[in-house]
């Protein structure tokens, strides 16, 4: 092997190793971004079986009035937020997917897995969501005044080309 042959191979593993590094750094920013934290595995690390079945949801009926409901009157458990943080935590952590996978349907639904779930975290993941729901918010307000600005500048359009005179300036004529 020649250092030309050499430098093409460790150039082509360098740049495949750094798009391996970016898809990693990515995940991790997502995973924060939803409250995925060292913490909060080690948290769930130290659940059991035992914390979900003896999990005590008072008042069941009261912890689905707030649940949204969705076309065809399915209520829908989790909010949008919940549900990526579901799916992070499970590809995350093998405890609780093993753990969900024991519970659900034998012990607990899976909209009663979740509810205890978010229960038992809310105070690892509560600021992440707080986040998300302002960042959410931003955006909104962002896209309604993007569009009154859009609507706007069509008015001023219509009213420039509305005092634009009819007929030619005779002074101006080409003759």
């Amino acid at each position: 092997m020649n250092v030309y042959s050499w430098f093409r191979l460790s150039k082509k593993g360098s740049s495949s190793q750094s798009a391996t590094t970016t898809a990693t750094s990515n995940q991790n920013d997502e995973e924060q971004l939803y409250g995925i934290t060292e913490e909060l595995i080690d948290l769930i690390k130290s659940f059991t079986l035992e914390t979900f079945k003896s999990f005590n949801l008072q008042d069941e009926q009261g912890a689905n009035d707030g649940a949204e409901s969705t076309s065809g009157n399915i209520q829908k458990d989790l909010s949008d937020w919940q549900e990526k943080h579901a799916v992070l935590v499970l590809s995350r952590s093998k405890e609780l997917s093993q753990l969900r996978f024991r519970l659900c349907p034998r012990y607990l639904k899976e909209g009663q897995f979740w509810r205890i779930y978010f229960i038992l975290v809310k105070n690892y993941v509560a600021k992440y969501e707080l986040h998300a729901i302002r960042m959410e918010k931003l955006k909104q307000i962002a896209s309604e005044n993007k569009k009154k600005d859009s609507n706007t500048n069509g008015y001023e359009v219509e009213m420039l080309e509305s005092r634009k005179p009819t007929h030619p300036d005779p002074t101006t004529s080409l003759k």
